[in-house]
């Protein structure tokens, strides 16, 4: 039975539910008003609709150790704190010209953002926002002129860092922040990178941080537990000989998926999910697709993975078996399907379809629709089952 959950409340204390934690609640970004909606996955409802976040087209969210709020990255530079049981911006700071995302550290102390422009990480206390820390993304050009890069693919990192890439210089960076005793500051460790790294991830257990390139065909992976060894190449050529389509959206690493002893990876210009043996790294399999693959997201129990894509052929989401590695079924959520999230045991996966304006819920089980969502132009799906979980 398909449900319809659509009604905004006013205020929490008219949504019916009285105290309520925070473990089934998470956020809707709504990209084209600057809004968020605050849901809840097991009534899938819509709590209330937070307004005023500026530049939401390419948002993301984090939250505090308890779950309770929400730190959200705008594409204008903007940083808002919102609290979940209040549904209220409790702080909010323009921190640069262009923002892509952020994280938040091991601790819950330092809220990181990744800035295009002019290109660079800030830091943040967490509670109050203030600015703790300034890390311009400094390079040297083959001329010998400085120039500041664009830094993307931010994650945390066990120890309190934060590791991200610079686009421009081809280089990856850790950023390592004080622990509390006195006098200690951050440093930052440098690493060559390759070509035009866009994007990244980081392995569930935190040892590996993976780069994807724009500018060439291969990975580059950092071992965050031997960083002496430095960044070493992995699935190098992979596209090698075979001709590479126009790229229309740049695959999300953060939504690769580990399962099995293996990774699945978006191949960049293909119509293809790549599958890599996670003791060496080398690709096992190519996985064809009906496009190129955006998110590439396993299920909670890594029995699936569900796959979305770049346009023209965003309208929807193919299941893939992680063990067969084989097409089990294709969904048809909506028109421009952007994200998905599954719910924190798994039993459930939202989808958004931005020009359908609507967000379905699948029953990852039955693979059929069980709820809608009725939501303006929305995109990131963001639940606070994330509030514990390394790298996202």
């Amino acid at each position: 039975m398909l449900v319809s959950g659509c009604q905004v409340f006013s205020g929490s204390e008219e949504t019916g539910h009285g105290l309520m934690g925070t473990g089934d609640l998470g956020l809707i970004i709504e990209r084209a008003t600057g809004s968020l909606l605050v849901v809840n996955t097991t009534s899938h409802s819509v709590i209330n609709r937070i307004e005023g976040l500026g530049d939401l087209s390419h948002a993301s969210v984090v939250y505090s150790r308890d779950a309770r709020y929400g730190f959200v990255f705008g594409r204008d530079g903007g940083l808002t704190k919102v609290d979940l049981l209040t549904q209220s911006i409790v702080g909010r700071v323009i921190q640069s010209g262009n923002s892509i995302g952020g994280a938040i550290s091991q601790d819950g102390r330092y809220v990181a953002v990744s800035n295009y422009e002019p290109g660079g990480v800030k830091v943040f206390d967490s509670k109050t926002l203030e600015l703790v820390a300034d890390i311009p993304a400094t390079y040297t050009r083959q001329n010998g002129e400085a120039a500041q890069s664009k830094t993307v693919g931010l994650v945390d990192a066990p120890g309190n860092r934060f590791v991200f890439s610079l686009f421009d210089a081809g280089e990856i960076w850790i950023l390592d922040m004080p622990d509390g005793a006195e006098n200690s500051k951050p440093e930052v460790t440098r690493f060559d990178a390759g070509k035009a790294p866009y994007d990244s991830m980081i392995t569930p257990d935190g040892r590996f941080y993976i780069a994807g390139l724009f500018g060439e065909d291969g990975l580059s992976m950092l071992d965050l537990w031997d960083t002496d060894a430095g960044v070493t190449e992995i699935l190098p050529n992979y596209g090698k000989g075979e001709q590479q389509l126009p790229v229309y959206k740049m695959p999300h690493l953060e939504g690769w998926t580990v399962a099995d002893g293996r990774a699945f990876v978006p191949a960049v210009g293909h119509h293809q999910v790549l599958v890599a043996d996670m003791n060496d790294w080398s690709l096992v399999d190519k996985i064809p697709v009906q496009g190129q693959p955006v998110f590439v997201m396993a299920s909670p129990d890594n029995r699936r993975i569900w796959v979305s894509f770049a346009h023209p052929k965003n309208d929807v989401v193919q299941v893939i078996d992680s063990q067969t590695r084989k097409i089990i079924r294709t969904l048809e959520p909506g028109k421009a399907v952007l994200h998905m999230e599954f719910t924190p045991r798994g039993e459930e996966v939202w989808v958004s379809s931005r020009d359908s304006n609507r967000v379905t819920v699948y029953s990852t089980h039955t693979l059929e629709p069980v709820a809608e969502l009725e939501a303006q132009k929305p995109s990131g799906i963001f639940f606070t089952s994330r509030a514990h979980v390394l790298g996202l």
